[in-house]
């Protein structure tokens, strides 16, 4: 039967994170507050995430390009999290790896090109 003092470094660790969380997300707050610079107006506070209001009616109709852009963002995202590990493996996975890896990085550059040529990437 195992005691509970074993717990003990684990409740510790989490003591500890949730004590520096808390620093981290109070203290600017509180030290902003205290200083003066804490001045919230009104273009400060309007939304600024996806480019409409967000109370507004809900079947107003909005531009497609804020999803266009999240989608390439993410597809060129995980671009980005499959090269790491290819790069940390590379010496395990030789020639073929490589080989591999540049097709896909071709696919990709010829999907960046094409969505540049069509006008993907432009914002009015």
């Amino acid at each position: 039967m195992t005691s509970q003092i074993e717990y003990l470094p684990i409740l510790l660790f989490l003591g500890v994170a949730l004590g520096i969380s808390v620093l981290f997300v109070f203290l600017p707050m509180g030290v902003s507050r205290l200083t003066g610079t804490h001045n919230p107006t009104v273009d400060k506070l309007t939304e600024y995430e996806c480019g409409f209001p967000a109370f507004e009616d809900s079947r107003s109709q909005f531009d497609v390009r804020f999803y266009l852009v999240a989608i390439l963002f993410i597809i060129f995202d995980l671009e980005a999290a499959f090269l790491f590990p290819w790069a940390v493996s590379l010496e395990q996975i030789g020639w073929a790896g490589w080989l591999t890896m540049m097709v896909f990085l071709f696919e990709l550059i010829i999907g960046f090109a094409y969505a540049w040529k069509v006008g993907a990437l432009e914002w009015e």
